[in-house]
């Protein structure tokens, strides 16, 4: 962030907003501080995402800020889980449900985010940390390859053609 702040040229104003999606519905705001924000701007952005009904949390401008650097890992070691039969889809997403009290299932949850987006916070993420857990599984990059987005394009670890969400057979 710290070059869109400096090619604004009043960098000291800059500050990030990371809504979840979708934004009406999740409560959750990162206020993201960049090493130039100053104090004014950055408590002030703050109030603004309060006055909007939203949860501000504060976070520095590093790679993934708080939730994609911790979700990011979690949904990539479901698909590896997947890869190495540790469980199918469905039980790999009913596990995480009813073990961790999580309202989707990591698969479910990388379907809705997008394969493709995952796939992008990915290479931000490796890019940045160079660490493996950070890394495309190859059965996320053959998805990728066979334009299979999740909801967004019908088809992820679920298809999504008919009434309901069915298992991706083809996995």
């Amino acid at each position: 962030m710290i070059d869109q702040a400096a090619a604004t040229g009043r960098a000291e104003r800059f500050v990030g907003l990371h809504y979840f999606n979708p934004a009406q519905v999740m409560k959750l705001v990162e206020v993201v501080r960049c090493v130039t924000t100053d104090d004014q701007t950055f408590d002030a952005a703050l109030e603004f995402v309060r006055s909007e009904g939203k949860l501000a949390i504060p976070t520095k401008d590093k790679a993934g800020f708080i939730v994609n650097r911790l979700l990011v890992p979690y949904m990539l070691d479901a698909i590896r889980a997947l890869e190495e039969s540790v469980g199918s889809i469905a039980e790999i997403d009913d596990a995480m449900k009813a073990g961790a009290g999580h309202p989707m299932g990591p698969l479910t949850l990388a379907d809705f985010v997008g394969l493709d987006t995952l796939g992008s916070i990915c290479d931000v993420l490796f890019d940045e940390f160079r660490e493996r857990r950070f890394a495309h599984p190859p059965v996320l990059r053959k998805m990728l390859s066979a334009g299979w987005y999740g909801r967004k394009s019908g088809k992820g670890f679920y298809d999504y053609s008919g009434e309901s969400p069915q298992l991706n057979a083809a996995l």
